[in-house]
């Protein structure tokens, strides 16, 4: 081991004390001698504690070099050597260290002793650290960004550009991109408007909307421009492109099938008005034919067969427009606290004469935790429940049909309704394709039965804007059952369970006033409440009726929306302003039956809303209503 007389070693003392980096004098053998107040400081240990310690024991366990002999091949032909280390300092912390070693020799080149210099470089490597993770983050980002990315200079000339450039230009980056001219890709002109007012005109990037490939095809683009600036100089520009061509098309493609909606959506207005005015004027006619006397036995059977083919054609007219409706998002629900139990009889009704002509048993069951009364839409529902039983006893020769109802098994907030026959039942093949449009079993079942194959594909759409699901059940042979579900609302107060009292049947004399341009629909509308014992004045438009409630008193007005001179609405908002709280009961009366027409009709004033074509019992239901019979 080498002994070395710090009386031997001759340094500056002042210089020593007093050197704002760390210095330390160390033995051949790598002893620390001693060292200054600044390495004390920078390490955190007092002089004292360097006594006896060696330099690798201060050194990083992870460094290589970590003691004088690992240093020692490391001098350079002068004896010196610098190099960047870490270090432990006293209280745990790494410490960054700029290390500078020189070895000192005698005449003999005998080594005597090392001295060392330390600079705290921490700060100076955090620094470096936070760059260097900002250059991986953006370089990632770059090379990762969904959309092209490409840097050029003030030259015009591309710079670099990301793999999404690569795929979107058709060409590669390193072989054609670089240092390719940027006008091949956005032309001449939009490059140097780039190069001239990008810096103070943001508006630049918006003229930039094509980029046209390798391949010399366009894609239409959405582009942005940032500029690249070192050492406070604009030094280049990033055009970011981003490809809308797939959006453009999911745009036109939205478009065009809000154009065809709105297409469709005014023929099916236009159809609803068309078809149902003459329709009212069929089924309303022979209602009131019906209620004559004096008729033969021939001519009521002439009669029936009008009705029963009338109501047949009105039937498949619903069906077609119920689904056009649908479909267009132009059916919405009308919902209300109702009768469960009156509205399945009510649906047994309908069905019940054709029930009977086959001898077949109607029951229905609602089990104990099934409420009476429930907060939906009646009509709707008994549609869906007309459908089936319809179905039901459609294909049903002998035995019976039921209804049971039930709370769902996962919880309390649905219905569960279960239509069950004792019919030919279904082939399971064709249990989910019977809910499809226009769907019928078999071409023989075609020429056999009547009907568009559409009330299924209702009832499927009807259930899910109740908040449920159908679906049907059958061995094929056996009957079959139909199981659809509705969800359970929260309703304002429910009405007692006895019931509302039931209207008398004695008739009161109301005074009426029909607006209707319709000649057919006025005879039809005119009769009908004649027949009820009422007194009826007739008037051709809304500009009439405006006038006409000023000259007499009316109970009530059935207003037509579509007339010449002052349409429906118009002459409501004439009437309850002039009239205010004397004004009579307002019936808006339509063909069209569409989304929002109902909303129209209360905005304006009108008390309440039917379309035609009008049923004897749907007017008495409204005169009951408003008290006027």
């Amino acid at each position: 081991m080498h002994r070395v007389n710090l009386n031997q070693v001759t340094f500056n003392q002042q210089v020593f004390d007093h050197a704002s980096f760390g210095i330390s004098l160390v033995s051949p053998d790598g002893l620390i001698l001693t060292v200054n107040p600044a390495m004390e400081k920078m390490l955190g240990y007092a002089k004292v504690e360097f006594d006896g310690k060696r330099i690798g024991d201060f050194t990083h366990p992870d460094e290589a070099q970590a003691d004088i002999d690992d240093l020692k091949a490391l001098l350079s032909n002068d004896g010196e050597v610098q190099m960047e280390r870490r270090y432990i300092k006293k209280n745990g912390e790494i410490m960054w260290g700029l290390l500078s070693i020189k070895l000192f020799c005698d005449e003999t080149d005998t080594p005597l002793y090392y001295i060392t210099q330390m600079i705290d470089i921490t700060k100076q490597k955090d620094s470096e650290r936070r760059l260097q993770e900002s250059v991986e983050r953006y370089t990632s980002l770059k090379k990762y960004n969904h959309d092209a990315v490409i840097s050029f200079g003030l030259d015009g000339r591309i710079i670099n550009a990301n793999t999404m450039a690569e795929k979107l230009t058709g060409y590669l980056i390193e072989t054609e991109l670089i240092g390719m001219k940027l006008a091949n890709l956005i032309g001449n002109e939009n490059v140097n408007k780039i190069l001239e007012k990008s810096l103070y005109d943001n508006s630049i990037e918006h003229d930039i909307d094509m980029l046209v490939t390798k391949g010399g095809n366009t894609v239409e683009v959405l582009a942005s421009i940032a500029p690249i600036f070192v050492g406070g100089h604009n030094i280049g520009f990033y055009l970011i492109c981003k490809d809308i061509s797939e959006q453009k098309k999911l745009l036109l493609a939205k478009e065009t099938a809000e154009a065809t909606n709105k297409a469709k959506s005014e023929f099916l207005a236009m159809m609803s008005h068309e078809i149902r005015t003459p329709m009212n004027g069929v089924v309303g006619m022979t209602d009131i034919l019906l209620d004559m006397t004096d008729l033969s036995e021939e001519q009521r059977s002439c009669i029936e067969v009008i009705r029963k083919s009338g109501e047949t054609l009105l039937s498949i007219i619903n069906d077609i427009l119920d689904l056009s409706k649908i479909e267009a998002g132009r059916i919405e629900l009308q919902e209300e606290i109702f009768d469960l139990r009156r509205c399945i009889k009510d649906s047994f009704s309908v069905i019940s004469g054709r029930a009977e002509i086959k001898n077949l048993s109607l029951t229905y069951t609602l089990n104990h935790d099934v409420p009476d009364y429930i907060y939906g839409d009646p009509e709707r529902l008994k549609q869906v429940l007309i459908n089936l039983l319809g179905n039901a006893v459609k294909f049903t020769h002998k035995g019976s049909i039921s209804v049971k109802v039930e709370q769902w098994k996962g919880g309390p907030d649905k219905l569960v309704f279960t239509v069950t026959d004792t019919g030919m039942g279904i082939d399971p093949a064709w249990l989910n394709r019977i809910f499809e449009p226009f769907a019928q079993i078999g071409s023989l079942m075609t020429r056999r039965y009547e009907g568009t194959g559409l009330g299924l594909a209702i009832s499927r759409r009807l259930v899910r804007m109740m908040g449920g699901e159908i679906h049907a059940i059958s061995d094929g042979s056996n009957g079959s059952s139909f199981i659809f579900t509705i969800r359970l609302k929260e309703a304002p107060e429910l009405p007692s369970e006895q019931g509302v009292e039931p209207m008398s049947n004695n008739a009161i004399k109301t005074s009426i006033l029909l607006a209707e341009d319709n000649p057919i629909d006025q005879l039809v509308m005119s009769k009908m409440l004649e027949k009820m014992g009422h007194k009826v004045t007739v008037v051709t438009n809304g500009k009439e009726a405006a006038e006409a409630v000023h000259k007499e008193h009316f109970d009530i007005i059935f207003m037509d929306l579509h007339m010449p001179a002052l349409n429906g609405l118009e002459a409501t908002q004439i009437i309850k302003k002039s009239l205010q709280e004397k004004s009579p009961r307002i019936i808006a009366v339509t063909a069209n039956a569409l989304k929002g027409d109902r909303e129209k009709c209360l905005a304006a004033g009108m008390d309440e809303y039917i379309s035609k074509p009008v049923k004897r019992e749907t007017v008495m239901k409204l005169l009951r209503q408003f008290a006027l019979v």
